[in-house]
This record gives structure tokens, sequence and C-alpha cells, in this order.
């Protein structure tokens, strides 16, 4: 039986990945901020565990403690603040940086040495995150992706030469709480998406920017 962990899995994206993963037969491992609030995700049959990814301690701890893993879906992540205007918007901003990017690179890294030939390891990021996307604001949004687009890439040449696959995947605009009700696709269609893409990526991959779709993202 597969193993997969699913960082965010609360509600949203994270808990489609899990609904299906589970469904599927996988062994879940879903983290969440705070079980205690996450009454559809303890529904499943999967093992929910805490996991705050704002704090880089717990995040090496909970890693360090994984095994037999594989496939990560780094999913957890937060789009507040949307705007930097303020001195409060900005100290929202640093610690959006260490939940968006330094705390899924870093649960990555220590959890790679422990992954098998063929494991893989995917950030759920955004195309917000191109340095060729021009819509413009959400500054600290798209600062933290692109940032864990780079952190992943850059970690995907060692992961090469251990046969591990990392990628980076855009779930598309989602109707979810952070996408809202007017987002384009469900969860269920995004994740179903990406579930096929993550199924066929292969090692020529690694470190690639993917839309659902499999189509590649500028950087």
């Amino acid at each position: 039986m597969p193993t997969v962990l699913i960082t965010g899995a609360n509600r949203g994206i994270g808990l489609e990945f899990a609904r299906q993963y589970a469904s599927d037969g996988w062994e879940v491992i879903a983290t969440a901020r705070d079980p205690s609030d996450a009454h559809e995700l303890k529904a499943l049959d999967l093992r929910v565990e805490p996991l705050d990814m704002a704090d880089l301690d717990a995040v090496v701890a909970f890693a360090d403690g994984v095994k037999g893993l594989d496939l990560l879906v780094a999913n957890a992540g937060t789009n507040d603040p949307m705007n930097a205007e303020s001195l409060d918007d900005a100290k929202r901003w640093a610690k959006m940086m260490v939940v968006n990017s330094i705390g899924p690179f870093i649960l990555a890294r220590h959890l790679l040495p422990r992954m098998t030939d063929g494991s893989k390891l995917v950030a759920i990021t955004s195309g917000m995150g191109s340095l060729s996307e021009t819509s413009g604001g959400w500054i600290p949004y798209r600062t933290s992706k692109a940032a864990l687009n780079m952190g992943w890439r850059s970690l995907s040449l060692e992961a090469r030469a251990q046969q591990v696959v990392m990628a980076m995947l855009s779930p598309g605009w989602v109707k979810t709480r952070m996408g809202g009700a007017g987002a384009e696709l469900t969860p269920e269609e995004s994740v179903s998406a990406m579930r096929r893409l993550i199924d066929r990526l292969t090692i020529d991959q690694a470190g690639e920017f993917l839309r659902r779709d499999g189509s590649e993202i500028p950087w």
C-alpha cells in the first residue's frame, strides 16, 4: 500500500487530496495546524497529525519521524496578507514566507534522505509565482510562491540524483476559501487533474513548474 503525506489537509485542495487518496486505498498521513477543528478530515479513514508550518522546529521534528513515504503533497499555505501597506502587513508577510516557502522546503529537505527511487515530492504552488505574470497585486503571496518555486527547483537537482521526482504544480483557480466562490474549478476537478499528472511525472520532469494539465508555466 503506497503512503502519501499531505500538508494543510483540513480544507480545500488538501482535504480533497486526502479524500481521493484515501478512497483509492492509499495510506494517508494528513496534517492540519489544529486537528481539533478539522472535522471533515477526521471523518475520513486516515491518520491525522498536527503540524504548524510556521513552526520550523516542529516541521523538522515531524519530518524526522516519517518513514516509508512514496509521495509528499506540500499543500499548506496562506494568502494573508493580500497587500503590504503597513508594518503589520510586513510582519504577516514574513510569517507567510515561512509557511508558504521556507517550511515546505525544510520539510522536503529533511524527508529527501528517507525517500526511495521513484518517490515524488510535489509542491502546490501558483501561476501567480511566475515572474512573467503581469496582472499585479497580491505581492506577498506572489513572492512566497516564487520563493517556493526556486527552493523546490534547486532541491530537485539533488533529488534527481537520488531518482526522486520533485515538481511544482499550479492547481488553477479553485473554489476554496482562498480561491472564492467565483473560481473556475471545484476542488474535485483540480485535484483529479493534478493526481493524473502526479501519476505520470517522470524524472525528466524534475524541477518543472507545471499547470495541472502538465503544460509548463514560464518562470
